[in-house]
């Protein structure tokens, strides 16, 4: 049981003055299985000791048995609980804010009425001036439908909102970029191709999130072909940076080749694809996708669409089977699936060296304690494992590159340099099997990442004139 701040609540309680009753509380909360991280006096009364108790949990349902916990003990009354996700989440995670003063009449006159509109007839003359007397050259628009958040499935617009919030959050934080959430209440493609393009004029770049396969396919490929800014699903490109960048250091520990190896993916959706294909891009040569029906190959009766053109590039040998069938003598296994995708039985059937990431969240396919003995490797989406292969190690570098390039748009070459400028973040002396993918608290990843992209967008000749 893998206890996280993402499941933690504040527990106001009443326990009485006397010896050992804060023990008993701590040890019932033990005996539950939650765990103390904060002990907190709010008041003494008499007779009684107020205090705020943090404690971490597994799960939503572990956090009440927790409390049922805590209210059996004698002594001890439970005043209230507050989740600490939801308390972070009150009012929203971002605001928008100035950066001018606006304390006297002259601050208003330039900031606004009468000095603002010269600056809008200097536009209005030269659109392109946009990028140096707006926002635009540092705001991202992030747009979502709310069709596949999370694991979390089609929750709508208005539930997508705290995640696309979170990535706004992140954009700043790591990589300096202004980016607004914007969730459509709509699922069609042709509308939200439209809105995006309406909108563009006020963004310099678009991230696309969470929106469902195959839908994603048509809508990034129309903007990036019609619309003169970044865009880039990053539900697609940031995992397959971020992967790629793990595996390139993971070969090197297993001391594979990457034309040497066979890789087995579970999941063929926006992220499967998009690893795929980058995977290719290093000279990997043995790609096998597997969906619920098992592994996708030539020729497979029902393929359409995207599926049936990553049959014809992928599964050279044609193998066919479930996942655990394809698994065997195979040297990575990538889940972009959901739990149980695979089983213990069948990782142990990989060869020596076996890597595997597992990617899915909160529950990996696999959990990594039970290969731990046979996977060399071991890499997961979540925090509390070693090797956390998380988007946010991307997105922020490639948009600040690109923004700073002025690029019209993001190019397989910009997102190799991403991948392989991440993998060489982790030094020579530091890689080892625990250690293939750096923190994404590592503040040197973003400008690295930034400079590579930056540069690969001149090499590619897709930045402004």
């Amino acid at each position: 049981m893998h206890l996280s701040a993402s499941f933690s609540a504040i527990l106001r309680v009443r326990v009485e003055d006397r010896p050992g009753a804060f023990a008993e509380l701590a040890r019932a909360i033990g005996e539950a299985g939650g765990s103390l991280d904060a002990i907190d006096l709010v008041r003494i009364e008499a007779g009684v000791k107020v205090r705020d108790v943090t404690v971490l949990a597994a799960d939503a349902d572990h956090i009440e048995r927790i409390v049922a916990a805590a209210r059996s003990v004698p002594g001890v009354t439970v005043e209230h609980v507050s989740d600490r996700v939801f308390l972070a989440h009150l009012g929203g995670k971002i605001t928008m804010g100035g950066k001018i003063p606006l304390k006297t009449r002259d601050d208003l006159s330039i900031a606004y009425t009468p000095g603002v509109a010269r600056v809008c007839l200097a536009i209005a003359a030269d659109r392109s001036a946009a990028w140096n007397l707006t926002s635009k050259r540092n705001t991202v628009a992030v747009v979502s439908d709310g069709t596949a958040v999370l694991g979390l499935g089609d929750i709508g617009p208005e539930a997508a909102m705290p995640v696309m919030e979170g990535k706004a959050l992140l954009f700043k934080e790591f990589g300096n970029v202004d980016a607004w959430p914007i969730c459509l209440d709509t699922k069609d493609t042709e509308l939200i191709i439209a809105v995006c393009k309406a909108i563009a004029p006020g963004f310099g770049g678009i991230n696309l999130e969470d929106i469902s396969a195959p839908r994603c396919f048509e809508i990034e490929e129309r903007l990036r072909a019609e619309l003169d800014i970044p865009v880039f699903h990053d539900d697609q490109h940031g995992t397959a940076i971020v992967t790629l960048a793990a595996l390139i250091n993971a070969l090197r520990v297993v001391k594979k080749q990457a034309e040497d190896v066979k890789v087995v993916i579970t999941g063929v959706g926006a992220a499967g694809v998009a690893v795929s294909y980058m995977l290719e891009r290093i000279g990997v040569r043995t790609i096998i996708g597997c969906d619920r029906q098992g592994a996708l190959w030539q020729g497979r009766p029902g393929l359409a669409g995207s599926k049936l053109a990553y049959a014809a590039r992928t599964n050279p040998n044609r193998e066919q089977g479930s996942p655990n069938d394809i698994l065997r003598g195979a040297d990575v296994y990538i889940g972009l699936s959901g739990p149980g995708a695979v089983t213990v039985e069948a990782v142990r059937s990989m060869a020596k060296g076996a890597i595997v990431f597992a990617m899915a969240n909160p529950t990996p396919e696999v959990a990594p304690e039970l290969i731990a003995d046979t996977a060399l490797v071991i890499a997961t989406g979540r925090s509390d494992y070693p090797n956390q292969i998380n988007n946010v190690l991307a997105f922020p570098g490639v948009f600040r590159g690109a923004l700073d390039a002025r690029a019209r748009t993001i190019t397989p070459g910009m997102e190799l340099a991403a991948a392989r400028a991440l993998a060489a973040v982790v030094l020579d002396s530091e890689l080892g099997p625990d250690y293939v993918i750096p923190s994404v608290f590592d503040r040197s990843i973003a400008p690295a990442v930034a400079a590579a992209v930056a540069d690969a967008a001149r090499a590619d000749g897709v930045t402004a004139s």
